[in-house]
């Protein structure tokens, strides 16, 4: 912006890009450069301090803060979203409650800045030395920085720090998608490259000729060598450190050489991993798919209600799915959404390439707020949950690890391509048999559960073992042995729950009567109209109900279903054990 002719360049730029980003301190806003900056992009503008002393005395620029209010002033006036972002340092650590507290009055949003503050290229010791007085303590660069824990289980190394070869830029040269051109011409593949041997001179060259030779040819030309040996490849904190090659250059003039600074906030941050993992982070499993849980705010034992909790395991399993909970909602002014799938309050959805964004929104049409925002990958295994629900979640005993309605909306979704889906039934294993007793409200699930439960003359048969999964929803899978029925904590008026499964034996279709009866049905057509009838589908897309649809189909040939009559006198109970037993000795009407 100190160029007279930045509106033009912005609009020569902006014009012919999908979308932008643009860092700036903010002081040489105009209101023309604020009506221009209203497209769609992210705006990043810094802030130093919370006074106008402490803001003015960092950058050295009397009358700086009020410049940059004034910038502030105009984004608002001409409606251009922005992001404040403060940078954490020792000067301003004392006002950093105020600088968060001036931040939300300015934007609603706003993030932290870098917490560390590299040396500069120009060698110059006084220079130097006085930007590494400005670093903070390790322990609070960690707090502020919090490390990224949702899904970092069995990820490779980042590109610094890949196992590969001691060729320090072959990885990131190799996965490289967009470069860096100085205000000098000089053209590299790193903004922080400042060996001027490592930089393509433009006003020589071309940009081609950058890409597709020079920059390639500089994956061969720094190597390791004994000192990066000797200290960053062997650490064991290299996983939790946040060196680079080129910190290393900056700091001491060597690309191999380590940073002592790096060091010690690598030894905070693998402290701070162990302990976040304790208090942040729990697993669940439900029809043998593990769920990751983690979140921003801490976990106890009583997050959850008594029937989530009762589906908790120790650790990671085979097919993971991790999610991670954030308590604010963020800026989507700037993305791309993609394709709107679906829009019916409180709910919209849209696809972008391989992500999806579930929006919370509200019925009434004008109000443009959103409640929360769910990004999840293409198979939806990786998922990010943002959320006003801050509050309920300090309160605890919640009963979706989601924090939506229901986790169906999650769970029905990983299901369809594990060969499964949730039915509106009640479940129970039957000396070892998984029964289903599908309906919809009102047919008699939770009686039927309550039956099953407090069967006293069954109780008293010699092995017999009886063990509700849930009264309300259940799930069943097709497994390389069959059919299973697995319980889940989304019960009705029966409290218990089991993450139990069972082999699935028959499915009963349950009506209230004043008679107790078992039909067989035959007819295989009506037997996959009467599931697809209690068939849970909380969004509806033609790949998922494709895949859905094939396996009902399967199911009403393979599993032999009833049409079950009953009462409330437990008379039932008796023909329920012997088809339990065997299941296909059941006679039509009997």
């Amino acid at each position: 912006m100190l160029r007279p002719d930045f509106p033009e360049i912005f609009e020569f730029l902006t014009t012919r890009s999908a979308g932008y980003s643009l860092n700036t301190n903010g002081t040489l806003i105009t209101r023309e450069i604020a009506k221009l900056m209203r497209r769609r992009g992210a705006k990043y503008i810094a802030l130093y301090g919370a006074t106008k002393e402490t803001y003015d005395r960092i950058t050295r620029h009397p009358g700086g803060f009020e410049m940059l209010m004034q910038g502030f002033r105009y984004l608002q006036e001409a409606g251009a979203g922005f992001i404040v972002q403060l940078i954490p340092m020792r000067a301003n650590q004392h006002e950093w409650g105020q600088m968060k507290e001036l931040a939300r009055s300015i934007s609603p949003h706003w993030r932290i800045g870098a917490t560390w503050l590299y040396l500069s290229s120009s060698r110059d010791p006084a220079q130097n030395a006085e930007i590494a007085s400005q670093r903070l303590p390790p322990n609070d660069v960690v707090k502020l920085d919090v490390p990224d824990m949702s899904f970092e289980e069995g990820l490779p190394l980042s590109s610094s720090q890949a196992e590969c070869d001691d060729r320090l830029f072959a990885p990131c040269i190799s996965s490289r998608r967009d470069f860096h051109v100085d205000p000098y011409g000089g053209m590299s593949f790193c903004s922080l490259i400042k060996d001027p041997a490592m930089r393509y001179d433009l006003r020589a060259g071309t940009v081609r000729e950058c890409w597709e030779t020079f920059i390639p040819s500089l994956m061969d030309r720094v190597h390791g060598g004994g000192e990066y040996d000797a200290h960053c490849a062997s650490c064991e904190l290299r996983r939790d450190c946040r060196w680079c090659p080129v910190y290393g250059w900056l700091e001491h003039g060597r690309f191999s050489a380590p940073v002592q600074y790096l060091c010690e906030i690598a030894r905070e941050e693998k402290r701070f991993r162990e302990e976040w993992k304790a208090g942040h982070r729990r697993y669940f499993e439900i029809a043998g798919i593990t769920i990751q849980v983690d979140s921003d705010l801490p976990m106890t034992d009583a997050t959850f209600s008594r029937a989530v909790n009762l589906f908790r395991t120790e650790g990671p399993g085979k097919d993971m799915v991790a999610i991670r909970h954030h308590f604010e909602i963020p800026d989507l002014q700037a993305t791309d959404l993609g394709r709107e799938l679906y829009r019916k309050p409180p709910w919209a959805i849209y696809r972008h390439h391989d992500s999806y964004y579930y929006l919370g929104i509200s019925p009434d049409a004008d109000d443009l707020s959103l409640r929360c925002v769910g990004i999840f990958n293409d198979n939806h295994t990786r998922g990010r949950i943002f959320s006003i629900h801050g509050d309920a979640w300090r309160r605890g005993g919640l009963h979706s690890l989601t924090l939506f309605s229901s986790d169906q909306i999650l769970i029905a979704r990983l299901l369809a391509d594990r060969a499964g889906f949730y039915l509106h039934a009640a479940g129970a294993v039957l000396k070892g048999a998984g029964m289903l007793f599908v309906g919809h409200s009102d047919a008699g699930k939770s009686t039927l559960a309550n039956l099953l439960k407090n069967a006293i003359g069954l109780s008293e048969q010699p092995g017999l073992k009886c063990e509700i999964l849930c009264d309300d929803r259940n799930i069943v899978r097709r497994m390389d042995d069959g059919w299973r029925v697995y319980g889940t904590w989304s019960h009705g008026d029966v409290p218990d729950v089991s993450p139990a499964s069972a082999p699935l034996r028959a499915i009963c279709f349950i009506e209230k009567s004043d008679e107790n009866s078992l039909k067989l049905l035959a007819n295989h057509r009506e037997i996959t109209l009467r599931l697809i009838d209690c068939l849970i589908r909380p969004f509806v897309t033609a790949d998922w109900w494709n895949k859905t649809l094939d396996l009902v189909e399967l199911m009403a040939h393979e599993v032999p279903s009833y049409v079950m009559r009953f009462d409330r006198s437990g008379a039932i109970l008796t023909q329920l054990l012997r088809m339990a037993e065997c299941p296909f000795q059941a006679e039509k009407g009997s």
